[in-house]
């Protein structure tokens, strides 16, 4: 979901116009109608949104799509229009009161409690606590959930992919001809942003969210020319004059200098590439990045981009950088690198022995983690389809499960026991270990006291064990938040970058060990003594 554009702006979709109430499954409403029927659509109930298991096989998650949720939810209402048409798919004997009462129905009386966004977030621990009348609270599930998954996945996805490159490349997620529809992609740029990605190749997206946006040519741009007479114009103002000089016969200047000196043959080189490489450096002379493997890498792209830098820094210009989107792209990056150290120190130009090197080519999680184990020259890595459409696993899968009603404590219970379900309104606690990291996340009763610093506390694991231990924290973290009271927003909401500041933060706190994208240890997820006996009391009652 993106957020509505500014005035003027081109008409969003059908189904990105005015409320999303009716974005949801039929049964939300047949199960409405059924509560409103027996009396019981006021009555007070609890929902928490949580996953099973963390993503990837992985120890970890990131919450994302908070902003989402409470901007639906302060928009929900039934139009006139969304009555008409529930009014069209029900049944005929259904009772016109209910739609009567729909028309009535917001989030008014709705709470919300959540981890800040950007939080690293475990299995089974709600990532989502909402409070409010049954009926209510019931339509909201598939809308929450449809907000939540997806966000959640790629953010965790691009924090999984900004782990295997390290703090200092920079990462760009160029997926938008890849994703699952327009609304997938914004989503996509949006997310990946906030999970540590630095830049989008998706305009749009920069302009909705503030996400820097970069990008220069693709193949169809140096294969539009085939000749130096297609130049056009010719002539580039140097940067600190005024007289234009004739650019194109000065880069033949230095293509000559540079084949001599990398002893490639001139012969070689393709001109039509070069002439994509003039053109462009003549209309974006701060901003030149060539694009090197249209043709052959070190025959023909090098020799033509260092010609076109070389004469733009006579004229006071600095290129960007390259790009490389084929082929072996830890050799051809250090093959590169000293190329340009090569002519840095020929030509006695210092700056150049640093340009920029971009690869890009169907980068996934896999061969991201081969390059980092290679040496290489690379400054900046593209990601599209593996990333957009985490390939990995294509859903987070949350549920959103009932816990309480009238003040009494819901389970489900099932004979699959993953699927069974904690029972109350609960608060959520993060308790950090001696060596200052997260060490478990503990679920109490709502009317618990807290734990302590300093002092000892008895758990269960949530898991197949539910194994008993005891812990003393060094320190406590109550980590959800009331964030819509009454259906009012009730907490400052931070921009996407303090959002993407937040994840990074959250994910550097977190021990190493919980952070191996393979084979990592399992954060602990526990109840307290009274959570425990209540779940063995509703189980034993339930047989």
């Amino acid at each position: 979901m993106g957020e509505p554009g500014p005035p003027g702006a081109e008409a969003p979709p059908p189904w990105r116009r005015g409320s999303l109430a009716l974005l949801t499954d039929l049964y939300q409403f047949t199960m409405a109608y059924g509560y409103w029927r027996s009396g019981r659509h006021r009555e007070a109930a609890a929902f928490e949104l949580f996953f099973r298991r963390c993503p990837f096989q992985g120890a970890f998650a990131l919450s994302a799509g908070l902003a989402e949720c409470l901007a639906f939810l302060r928009a929900f209402r039934f139009s006139p229009a969304d009555i008409e048409y529930l009014e069209s798919v029900f049944p005929a004997t259904t009772e016109k009161a209910f739609f009567d009462y729909l028309r009535t129905v917001d989030a008014s009386e709705v709470s919300v409690s959540a981890a800040p966004e950007g939080s690293v977030v475990f299995a089974r621990v709600p990532v989502l606590q909402v409070k409010g009348p049954l009926l209510v609270i019931q339509l909201l599930e598939t809308t929450l959930l449809c907000l939540v998954n997806y966000a959640s996945l790629v953010a965790t996805n691009a924090a999984r992919f900004r782990l295997i490159a390290g703090p200092d490349k920079k990462l760009m997620e160029m997926g938008l001809r890849r994703a699952q529809g327009p609304d997938g992609g914004l989503s996509a740029s949006k997310y990946t942003y906030v999970g540590g990605f630095d830049f989008t190749s998706n305009v749009l997206a920069g302009k909705l969210y503030g996400i820097p946006v970069r990008g220069t040519v693709a193949h169809s741009y140096i294969l539009s020319f085939t000749s130096l007479a297609e130049v056009n114009p010719r002539t580039l103002i140097p940067r600190h004059g005024k007289e234009p000089v004739d650019f194109l016969s000065l880069v033949e200047t230095w293509l000559s200098r540079v084949c001599q000196l990398l002893q490639a043959p001139l012969e070689t080189v393709n001109r039509g590439e070069l002439a994509a490489f003039v053109s462009y450096a003549i209309t974006f002379p701060q901003n030149f990045q060539g694009l090197l493997d249209t043709f052959c890498v070190m025959k023909s792209g090098i020799p033509n981009f260092c010609a076109v830098a070389l004469a733009l820094n006579e004229l006071g210009y600095r290129v960007i950088g390259v790009r490389l989107d084929s082929g072996d792209l830890a050799k051809q990056s250090v093959e590169i690198r000293r190329v340009f150290r090569t002519c840095s120190k020929h030509f006695q130009v210092p700056w150049f022995e640093a340009v920029p090197i971009a690869v890009s080519n169907d980068v996934s999680e896999e061969n991201l983690w081969e390059l980092s184990q290679e040496g290489n020259e690379i400054d900046m890595i593209g990601v599209g389809t593996h990333l957009v459409t985490c390939t990995l696993q294509p859903s987070l899968g949350c549920v959103y499960k009932l816990v309480e009603v009238n003040g009494s404590p819901r389970l489900k219970v099932t004979e699959d026991k993953e699927k069974t379900t904690l029972p109350g309104i609960k608060r959520v606690y993060r308790l950090w270990d001696a060596g200052g990291f997260p060490c478990m996340d503990l679920m109490t009763l709502e009317k618990e006291p807290p734990p302590r610093a300093g002092q000892e506390v008895d758990f269960w694991l949530v898991g197949p064990t539910q194994e008993a231990g005891k812990v003393t924290p060094s320190a406590v973290e109550m980590l959800n938040r009331v964030y819509l009271k009454d259906g009012q927003v009730c907490q400052p909401l931070p921009s996407l970058v303090e959002i993407k500041d937040h994840a990074q933060a959250s994910l550097n706190k977190l021990n190493p060990a919980h952070k191996r994208l393979k084979d990592a240890e399992t954060y602990k997820v526990a109840v307290t003594e009274k959570l425990h006996r209540l779940l063995l009391d509703l189980q034993r009652g339930s047989q």
